[in-house]
């Protein structure tokens, strides 16, 4: 499977799941608006998530992935599958042995990260016990997420978020009321899509003839090989979690809505980071892999290189111009009921400010896979540590300091954000791996300029149509169609005419019929 039509398949079908996030998310704001119920309800969904992205998804995948590919390769569907089953028989006892222990230290650890007392605590520790069985839940589809993705299936492992924003779009349908009961709806409704999640991609495994049986837990060759791997890259995620719990901390000391804020955000942000970002860092992993495998470092450098321009055609004008429209966007989709007007400022503001990163974070998962695909999951632990201290002072300057509240949270998230991706592009330079050559970075220009244009577009409409972006719901939605309209239809001709991709491969991407070679 070609890269365009990889990229393809998961980031429609992460859109699907986007967009049930995007109704999840609205309904959100008019029954819980953005208050202590809403925080408490926050903090309990981000703690699963947090601890899936350190035992799941990046660290699990950056280990599994590549090992299960070599596998596949050298001994064939049984020696792969055999490992696959060696290395489910530890990781679920492990699971589940941290998932009790931290349900029953869950109160201690809220205080400590949050600072709440009372009610309010009690509270926040009553949701996340109930969520927390979704990281066992979410885990475990990671790994079979994996497996699929080694044999080029992306649908299942793409489509199973939409089940999580299902759920809990139907728990919000069903209460309404807002306040504790809709939370703790919320709550559960986490944990049931886990179940549904998990579910599938079972399912899916069975399908492609991968069923795999339930072993006694044995330190194997093939395990100790995986855990060689994964525990540097858990580290390495660890400490990036460790930096999304430092900014909880921040984030509920600036005061009650912080947390709320800083989610309806990063919901908008994480649109194009979970369509494009994501979408291209699963599906160049296992291509680098089989390329650095067989000797063929020419061909891993290429496909990353054209990772590169992929995402950079994307994410440049998504970025630029949610940082253009921040407001407009967030009081079209947000404010109504319980979500006020100074709500809408808070979120648009750090909107504007943390989407300048995205690029960045994309890039990110462009790079990774370089190191990754060499077993090589060091390396990034060292670069997370340095990102981490710097993103600690950055929070402490701006925030405090300088008096930014929650402004300069957001822009202590991009700075880290650039900073990771230099780090690690430098690092892939000096080593002969990965460098920009001259045709991308070409492209990589034009697609700028062609994105400023855009800019100066929407800011030209914006100003022309100031009256839409007030009154009626259905009038900022309106001014936000055609603030997106407008984008484009500058920002893709710009593009063609400046010759920022290759017209011959946006061909093929639009006909998805022509693989994507080389960029020449």
């Amino acid at each position: 499977m070609n890269l365009i039509k990889s990229t393809g398949t998961i980031g429609g079908l992460t859109m699907v799941s986007r967009i049930a996030g995007f109704a999840r998310e609205m309904l959100m704001s008019r029954i819980l608006g953005a208050g202590v119920y809403t925080d408490a309800f926050y903090v309990a969904f981000r703690l699963p998530n947090t601890f899936r992205r350190l035992f799941g998804e990046g660290a699990f995948s950056a280990g599994f992935v590549p090992l299960y590919s070599q596998r596949l390769q050298s001994g064939g569907e049984d020696a792969a599958k055999l490992f696959s089953e060696e290395v489910l028989a530890v990781f679920l006892p492990t699971l589940i042995l941290f998932s009790v222990l931290f349900i029953a230290l869950m109160k201690p650890f809220i205080w400590a990260i949050t600072g709440w007392h009372g009610e309010q605590l009690g509270f926040g520790t009553f949701l996340t016990q109930i969520t927390f069985p979704y990281l066992l839940l979410i885990s475990l589809v990671s790994l079979f997420s994996g497996i699929l993705n080694s044999i080029a299936r992306f649908t299942a492992a793409a489509f199973a978020p939409a089940l999580l924003n299902l759920a809990m779009l139907t728990a919000l349908l069903i209460f309404r009321e807002g306040g504790p009961v809709t939370a703790t709806a919320l709550a559960a409704a986490v944990t049931v899509g886990g179940v549904l999640q998990l579910g599938l991609l079972i399912a899916a495994c069975k399908r492609a003839g991968i069923v795999l049986k339930v072993r006694r837990p044995r330190l194997t060759p093939g395990v100790r090989q995986f855990v060689r791997v994964v525990i540097p890259a858990t580290l390495g995620a660890g400490v990036y979690q460790v930096s999304v719990f430092i900014d909880t901390f921040f984030l509920t000391r600036i005061g009650t809505g912080a947390v709320s804020w800083f989610n309806y955000a990063d919901r908008l942000n994480q649109l194009p980071l979970g369509v494009i970002g994501a979408a291209i860092g699963t599906a160049i992993l296992p291509q680098v892999s089989r390329h650095v495998d067989i000797g063929e470092a020419d061909a891993a450098a290429r496909v990353q290189g054209q990772a590169a321009e992929l995402a950079m055609l994307l994410c440049l004008p998504a970025a630029l111009a949610l940082a253009v429209t921040s407001l407009p966007l967030v009081s079209a989709i947000f404010e109504a009921g319980r979500f006020n007007a100074e709500d809408a400022r808070n979120t648009a503001l750090t909107l504007s400010l943390i989407a300048l990163g995205l690029p960045a974070y994309v890039l990110v998962k462009v790079l990774t896979p370089g190191f990754y695909a060499r077993r090589d999951t060091a390396t990034p632990v060292k670069v997370a540590v340095v990102v981490l201290v710097v993103n600690v002072v950055l929070n402490f300057l701006l925030i405090w300091g300088l008096g930014l509240g929650i402004g300069g949270l957001a822009a202590a998230v991009a700075i880290s954000s650039w900073l990771n991706c230099l780090i690690l592009y430098a690092l892939l330079h000096r080593r002969g791996h990965f460098r920009i050559q001259k045709w991308l970075a070409s492209r990589l220009v034009r697609q700028l300029i062609a994105a400023l244009g855009m800019v100066v577009a929407l800011i030209a409409v914006r100003t022309a149509l100031a009256g839409w972006f007030v009154g009626s719901a259905g009038h900022r939605l309106a001014g936000v169609a055609a603030i997106v309209g407008a984008g484009l239809i500058v920002y893709f001709p710009l593009v063609w005419i400046l010759g920022g991709t290759d017209r011959e491969e946006l061909k093929s991407l639009l006909r998805r019929r022509r693989p994507y070679t080389d960029a020449g």
